[in-house]
C-alpha cells in the first residue's frame, strides 16, 4: 500500500496574529514527527499551486475576487472575527487547494493508494461565499467537485471528524444529491450548525456529540449514523476532513478522543473506500491545536493509511 504526502513550505508562511490557535507551529509539529524513519514509506511531493478554475468549482467568482483583493502587502488583514490574511496567505491557500486536487489525481491515476494533505489554512468552515473559522477556501469540497468534474466520480463522500462542524462543506453540498457530507462534532460549539435535522437533499448526515463525550459515544455515532449512511450512498471516492481537535488534550473543545479513535475511524473509512471506491481515499488536514496531540494523532492516522494499522508517536 502506498500513501502520498502533499505539503508545501509556504503553508507555514500563512501568519495569523500572535497567540492565534491556527498557527504555523501546527505544521512544524507534523513535519517533525513525519521526519521519523518510521514514516520512510511515505511518498512525498511538494503541493502544486491550485488553479483558480478549480476554486471556482466551489466558490463564486465575486467571493474569490474579494479574497484575492484582501491580501495585504504587509501586516495582517482581518477577514472575519477569527480569520486573518498575511502577505503569503493566498499562496498558502492555493497550495492547499493544489494539494487536494493533486491528491485526487494521484489516487485516480493509481500513483498512490491514498493521500494525506498536510496543509493550512484549513477549509471546512469556508462557505461558498464566506470565509470564517480560520478558513478561506473549502479544500475538501473543492477536491470532491474536482473528482466529479475531472475524473467522473459520480458519488463523492466527505466524512468529517473534526470537533467543529464543517458548515462550509455542508453549505456547498447542500443541494447536490451526488455529494455526501457527514460529520461528528461537539455541540453546542462553534460554528453553531450541524444539528441532526440539517439534511440537505438527503445527502447530509450530522451526528452531534456532547461536551465530555469520549470514545464510546464517538464510535457509536459513527457506527449508528455516519457509516451506515455513507455505505448506503455507495461513494466512488472518499475524502476525509481530518481534524484532530476532538482529542482530549485540545484546548478549543471538550471531547475526549484518543489516537486510537483516529486510527479506528481511519480504518473504517478505508474499509468503506475499498468496498465502494476501489480504495480511493484522500485525507485533508483540518483542525487540531494542541501540538503534541496533533502530531501524534496525525502520525497514527498516516500509519493507518500506510499499513492498515496505527502506532503511537510522540514529539519532544
Amino acid at each position: 500500500m502506498s500513501t502520498l504526502l502533499l505539503t508545501h513550505p509556504v503553508c507555514i508562511e500563512h501568519e495569523p496574529p500572535e497567540g492565534h490557535p491556527e498557527r504555523p507551529d501546527r505544521l512544524r509539529a507534523i513535519d517533525k514527527i513525519l521526519a521519523n524513519p518510521h514514516f520512510d514509506a511515505l511518498e512525498r511531493e511538494e503541493a502544486p499551486e491550485g488553479l483558480r478554475e478549480h476554486v471556482l468549482l466551489a466558490h463564486p467568482e465575486d467571493y474569490v475576487a474579494r479574497i484575492e483583493q484582501a491580501v495585504p502587502e504587509e501586516g495582517l488583514e482581518r477577514i472575519d472575527e477569527d480569520t486573518w490574511m498575511s502577505p503569503k496567505s493566498l499562496e498558502a491557500a492555493m497550495r492547499a487547494v493544489g494539494a487536494s486536487t493533486r491528491a485526487v489525481d494521484a489516487v485516480f491515476a493509481g500513483e498512490a493508494d491514498n493521500a494525506f494533505c498536510a496543509v493550512r489554512p484549513p477549509g471546512h468552515h469556508a462557505e461558498a461565499a464566506r470565509a470564517m473559522g480560520f478558513c478561506l477556501f473549502s479544500n475538501a469540497a473543492i477536491a470532491a467537485l474536482y473528482a466529479n468534474r475531472v475524473h467522473g466520480a459520480a458519488r463523492v463522500a466527505v466524512i468529517d471528524f473534526d470537533v467543529h462542524h464543517g458548515n462550509g462543506t455542508q453549505d456547498i453540498f447542500w443541494s447536490l444529491p451526488d455529494a455526501f457530507y457527514a460529520s461528528t462534532h461537539e455541540a453546542p460549539l462553534f460554528p453553531g450548525t450541524g444539528a441532526m435535522t440539517e439534511t440537505g437533499v438527503g445527502n447530509i448526515v450530522n451526528a452531534p456529540l456532547r461536551a465530555g463525550d469520549g470514545s464510546d459515544h464517538f464510535r457509536e455515532a459513527m457506527l449508528s449514523r455516519v457509516l451506515p449512511a455513507a455505505d448506503a450512498f455507495e461513494p466512488d471516492f472518499v475524502i476525509v476532513s481530518a481534524g484532530f481537535d476532538a482529542h482530549s488534550r485540545d484546548p478549543l473543545a471538550s471531547l475526549n478522543l484518543t489516537e486510537e479513535d483516529f486510527v479506528w475511524i481511519t480504518l473504517q473509512l478505508m474499509e468503506l473506500a475499498y468496498k465502494h471506491a476501489d480504495g480511493r481515499l484522500i485525507s485533508v488536514l483540518e483542525g487540531g491545536y494542541d501540538l503534541r496531540s496533533l502530531a501524534s494523532s496525525v502520525g497514527c492516522h498516516i500509519q493507518a493509511l500506510i499499513h492498515g494499522s496505527g502506532g503511537g508517536w510522540e514529539i519532544d
